[in-house]
């Protein structure tokens, strides 16, 4: 069965991006994005959200064409543009990009998703990891930590009822100061 993995960055004082939305704190150098691309080749498609999708659909589709992408983005746009995706949103009416749009987080349709044959499954944007999270449905958590502190913003965490134990699987320090924490579910089995 795949797995839902949540793959996201956050500052040290868990947040993944700003009071007015921004990202720009983010430290993704050519090894991160590296990171980041092998990571993601192998999975079987992208979860996100609209606010999430639209950011990506916004740049990446062209970002190879544009001659001040570094190798590794060049390399992602690929990736992102072939990768099946799916949209969680009750407002998008269309989506580009081998892109599926699904109205609402139901559990029995996300478990048949898992069971379909193919690669991980790797999950991003804030309010949908909520959703994810409070149906008890990532089997995986990979957060890079980024080495800045932004005060407020909107959390990754948000308060649920749900305890999940979480097993360490691996840490990696990358070169510019930002850590990787992997998780997964303390009992291995996929839910």
């Amino acid at each position: 069965m795949r797995k839902i993995v949540l793959m996201t960055s956050v500052s040290l004082d868990g947040f993944i991006e700003g009071p007015d939305r921004e990202i720009d704190w983010h430290m993704v150098d050519d090894e991160l994005h590296s990171h980041f691309n092998e990571q993601l080749r192998p999975m079987g498609a992208f979860l996100s959200g609209r606010v999430s999708y639209e950011l990506m659909a916004e740049f990446w589709p062209t970002a190879d064409s544009d001659p001040s992408s570094t190798g590794p983005m060049v390399e992602f746009a690929s990736i992102w543009r072939d990768m099946p995706k799916i949209v969680y949103s009750r407002t998008l009416e269309r989506a580009d990009w081998n892109t599926t749009i699904v109205r609402d987080v139901v559990d029995d349709e996300v478990m048949a998703l898992k069971a379909q044959p193919g690669g991980d499954l790797a999950l991003g944007g804030a309010d949908l990891a909520a959703a994810f999270m409070e149906r008890d449905l990532i089997d995986e958590y990979r957060i890079f930590v980024h080495p800045v502190l932004i005060g407020r913003g909107k959390p990754l965490f948000q308060g649920t009822d749900t305890m999940t134990r979480l097993r360490l699987l691996e840490t990696r320090t990358f070169g510019n100061g930002v850590v990787l924490l992997r998780h997964q579910r303390a009992d291995t089995s996929p839910r």
